[in-house]
């Protein structure tokens, strides 16, 4: 198993002043995701977690919905031609049973670290249907400031982010504001995935009285990751694209951006957010 930081020897210059020191860098390795023996996908993430991550890929890819869809998931021995394990490559065993949808084996997928490209071999199969559409009932109220609180408790919990600065982080609230899990990775995609995976093998899903919280910015893809795993609510501390609040709209989820400090945009689902003052009103 690779290791979730590293050492490299650098050249530190402050006020004109050169040392050499130590610095702790995020390892970014590659992970080659199987299912069912092919290969499927080439991910480039921070190790760990690596089977929660190609579990919760495939709930996106809309492979996987229940946890008794998923057979096993092993490391496969003898990865490299001298049989050597690098831990780098991981196959997913389905269920029998279980049908897989028109995936495109043979177009090997290959996704960055700074966003995922889907690899589609069309633009109508961006659009992945989900088996659990929206459907918080009854539906979820949160308050703005609950909300607004969400970051810095996501921060605190990042514990490689404070010896790295070069991880994106992605966590699952409850409606109260409880820290249910958080995971950290070179890809904020790959982030949401160890999330969405692990809720898998936990038989959470889908994730309907939860909030998804990303660092950075939320992009299509993972809008559509939350939509896939049945969460109401993606809040992101940055900026949505536009086809991630399309997205939103059409599908039902409560989309926030810019959430820093008292200040967030709500750009679709403004159902769910609840002023204190509104619900006094009301």
């Amino acid at each position: 198993m690779g290791r979730v930081t590293e050492r490299r020897k650098v050249i530190h210059i402050r006020d004109g002043a050169v040392t050499t020191r130590p610095d702790t860098l995020v390892a970014e390795e590659p992970l080659e995701i199987r299912l069912n023996g092919k290969p499927l996908a080439i991910t480039m993430r921070t190790p760990g977690d690596d089977f929660a991550l190609a579990a919760g890929f495939l709930v996106s890819e809309g492979v996987l919905a229940e946890a008794s869809d998923l057979l096993n998931i092993v490391y496969c021995a003898g990865a490299t031609a001298d049989g050597v394990n690098t831990y780098n490559v991981v196959d997913v065993r389905t269920a029998p049973g279980v049908k897989i949808p028109d995936i495109s084996l043979e177009r090997n997928v290959y996704t960055t670290s700074s966003c995922g490209l889907c690899g589609k071999a069309s633009l109508d199969a961006v659009r992945t249907t989900t088996r659990w559409p929206i459907a918080d009932a009854p539906p979820l109220r949160i308050e703005p400031e609950l909300l607004a609180s969400l970051p810095d408790r996501l921060r605190a919990a990042q514990r490689v982010f404070d010896r790295t600065g070069g991880l994106h982080a992605a966590a699952l609230f409850s409606e109260d504001g409880e820290l249910l899990d958080v995971r950290e990775d070179v890809g904020r995609h790959n982030a949401v995935d160890k999330l969405v995976g692990r809720a898998l093998q936990n038989a959470d899903l889908p994730l309907s009285r939860a909030i998804l919280l990303v660092s950075g910015r939320a992009s299509f893809e993972l809008a559509q990751k939350a939509v896939m795993a049945g969460l109401p609510l993606l809040a992101a501390v940055s900026a949505p694209s536009s086809l991630a609040v399309d997205l939103a709209a059409e599908t039902g989820l409560t989309l926030v951006g810019f959430l820093r400090g008292s200040s967030m945009n709500v750009y679709a689902g403004g159902d769910r957010i609840a002023p204190r003052t509104s619900a006094a009103k009301g």
